[in-house]
């Protein structure tokens, strides 16, 4: 059994620096989500403190046997089992609410059957282990907590590194990988039975995961900061075509927004042809509306602005695209804040649509 032969001191310092340090670690993180995500009603940095939590009890765990821990020793081994096989749980509680994740398993993540996918296991593992802490007979207690950690840093790894690269934080993608490495590594050694190696691993892999999870909110916190989007009063947009051989680009850039003053976005030629006919319209004077072509019109004598919404829809994606990086934002945090701040319907619902940027913050 691990920890076996190491004296009361050692027990005694890991168990504080474990309490300590993890307490420390799920306060401050409670705290970011108090500031920030509570909100955004977003709960998946609570699951997550959650998690670090189980590890602070696990340390007073260590402290309280410190000094008969070889006369407890399934206690022990059950009690750090279960406090290990909540903390996977909590992590993976905390996924769905992670806004990037993999293709192949978001289908899974976001389903409704994840709660029955993540706690059957965790049933299936957490009973055996209290009944041989009830009986007192040794076996593979501590080997089921670890069968779901290893399935917990599966998941984790995948999600952290979509999370980060999606972000375009590169650097801490592959960090997080090496984190993940070392904690299955550490996981893995569990079945060993050393003693002072594992502490070494523990208290490494605990630490790495604690910085991997502070890293993520303040990824977080900057993805909300550069996401922010100004009122159309403080923006400014301009147009511009390049012509280089036979090539054209056709550019607008865009100002005014916090931390990127000036954002330049590269359009095709459909796109560009209609922001630049709103903004043409913009700064007429009198009425500055474009009228969209209602469905199933018969009428040929009758020309209209825009053809259908999804011209407008098109417009928009390629805005984002442009301003935030494809693929690296969503409706709800960039599409739908982004249209209603540079779009205005008619409230007549006359199938009419105009820009909102002031003419005068408009250089053709």
């Amino acid at each position: 059994m691990y920890f076996l032969f190491i004296n009361p001191e050692t027990y005694l310092f890991y168990g504080w620096w474990q309490f300590g340090t993890c307490l420390f670690a799920f306060i401050a993180l409670l705290s970011i989500w108090w500031h920030i995500g509570k909100k955004q009603n977003d709960f998946g940095q609570v699951w997550l403190a959650l998690s670090i939590l189980c590890w602070s009890i696990s340390g007073l765990v260590e402290v309280y046997f410190a000094s008969s821990i070889e006369k407890n020793l399934i206690l022990v081994d059950g009690l750090r089992s279960i406090l290990s096989l909540f903390n996977s749980l909590f992590i993976l509680l905390a996924l769905p609410w992670f806004r990037y994740l993999p293709k192949f398993l978001k289908g899974i993540i976001k389903s409704k059957f994840w709660i029955y996918i993540v706690g059957l296991p965790f049933v299936f593992s957490l009973l055996p282990t209290i009944n041989k802490m009830i009986s007192g007979r040794e076996g593979i207690i501590n080997e089921l907590d670890v069968y779901y950690a290893v399935l917990t840093l599966i998941f984790l790894g995948f999600v952290l590194w979509h999370s980060f690269a999606r972000r375009r934080l590169i650097s801490l993608a592959y960090l997080s990988l090496v984190c993940i490495l070392i904690t299955l590594l550490a996981q893995f050694y569990k079945l060993t039975g050393s003693s002072v190696n594992l502490t070494l691993f523990s208290a490494i892999f605990k630490t790495s995961l604690i910085m991997i999870f502070f890293a993520l909110a303040l990824s977080w916190v900057k993805e909300l900061s550069e996401s922010v989007i100004p009122i159309a009063s403080e923006l400014r947009m301009a147009f511009r075509i390049d012509r280089e051989e036979d090539k054209i680009q056709r550019l607008v850039f865009i100002n005014g927004f916090p931390n990127s003053p000036k954002r330049k976005i590269k359009l095709s030629n459909a796109s560009f042809e209609l922001l630049k006919r709103f903004a043409e319209s913009r700064k007429l004077e009198g009425d500055t509306w474009l009228e969209i072509k209602p469905k199933h019109h018969a009428l040929k004598e009758k020309t209209y602005d825009i053809n259908d919404y999804n011209e407008v829809k098109r417009l928009l994606i390629a805005l984002v695209d442009g301003l935030f990086g494809k693929g690296n934002w969503t409706n709800e945090l960039h599409l739908i804040p982004l249209k209603n701040i540079l779009f205005e319907l008619s409230e007549k619902r006359e199938r009419k649509i105009r820009l909102l940027i002031p003419p005068e913050n408009i250089s053709l």
